[in-house]
């Protein structure tokens, strides 16, 4: 039996196929379709997506698009995944596809064996991108669209590579999660263990230690100018300017047995941190003078939060010596 003769020997009134792309990987939103197909003309070629080649289903992403009798993909995001699980982001994710059809099906056929408690009957089928030409559209639109969304992550974040992974934990990933930590679109309830197995802090403390540092800066009378700044060369936690100086500030939180800032920040990464000063000096011309900071937040073992907190100014001083860059800016 095809996959369309599947659908039709349902009998049924209008139902859509609903399935997701996305629970798997380290980072980046999970996506959701939900598809009504029209079952008296086929749209040739509609498989499971995984079957499909990349160019095959990005193909049919815009003819399932403009035959179908309605179309929904929708996400849940990374903070939602973290906050509810992955399960019940997907889940979410599902029932806003299926919200915005914009002609209510009378049954949703979901793949998998969970019920993800639609506004509407739904019906689970194991294995259902591979049985029914109605999950297989939203299996297809799904993927395409979480595709898409990871190829413009990687705009943002060249140094993951994720047009090359898509977010999956490939070798390839894991080395760049290594050398550049996690980044905003992570997955942190993913990267818990594999960062405490390094000896690493959990992620969430560091987004409470950059919280920690900020708050100490404003303490002290600086302006904050930008927070997790970006560019293909890469990041600064916060610059921020007082005095006549503009500091980029790397922010370091850990536990009380934690290693000091001033080991923390390499060479490579005082590197970075300097090619990322020039990108931002580049698009905001000042006259204020340069400077690098580093902040270091001691966190609490049992809450995370702040226990103490040093700020050292002028923590490093670029030096041409420093991978052979022209520095003379500073």
């Amino acid at each position: 039996m095809t996959l369309y003769e599947y659908d039709r020997s349902l009998g049924l009134p209008p139902f859509c196929g609903v399935d997701e792309a996305g629970r798997g990987p380290l980072a980046g939103d999970v996506y959701a379709a939900a598809v009504i197909l029209p079952l008296d003309e086929e749209i040739p070629g509609i498989n499971d997506s995984k079957k499909l080649t990349s160019k095959k289903r990005d193909a049919l992403f815009d003819v399932i698009l403009e035959k179908a009798v309605a179309a929904s993909i929708a996400s849940a995001s990374v903070e939602e995944i973290d906050r509810l699980n992955i399960l019940e982001a997907t889940f979410l994710a599902m029932s806003r596809a299926v919200e915005g059809l914009a002609v209510r099906p009378a049954l949703a056929l979901v793949d998998g064996n969970r019920n993800p408690r639609l506004s509407v009957p739904s019906r689970c089928i194991v294995k259902g991108d591979g049985t029914s030409a109605s999950v297989a559209a939203a299996s297809i639109l799904a993927k395409v669209a979480r595709d898409r969304s990871m190829e413009e992550l990687a705009r943002a974040y060249p140094q993951y590579a994720f047009e090359q992974h898509k977010g999956y934990g490939t070798k390839l990933h894991y080395a760049r999660l290594d050398e550049y930590g996690a980044s905003p679109v992570h997955r942190l309830t993913f990267l818990r263990k594999y960062f405490a197995e390094k000896g690493g802090i959990p992620l969430e403390h560091g987004r409470m230690g950059e919280d920690a540092a900020a708050a100490q800066l404003e303490k002290e009378g600086y302006a904050i100018r930008e927070r997790n700044y970006r560019c293909p060369g890469g990041e600064i936690d916060i610059i921020a300017q007082k005095d006549g100086f503009l500091a980029f500030c790397e922010v370091k939180a850990r536990l009380p047995d934690g290693i000091p800032p001033r080991e923390a920040v390499t060479a490579a990464k005082q590197n970075r941190l300097i090619r990322a000063a020039l990108t931002y000096l580049s698009e905001h011309p000042s006259e204020l003078q340069p400077r690098f900071d580093v902040i270091e937040v001691v966190l609490s073992p049992s809450d995370g939060r702040a226990a103490g907190i040093e700020h050292l100014p002028g923590a490093f001083v670029p030096d041409k010596r420093n991978g052979g860059m022209d520095y003379a800016a500073f």
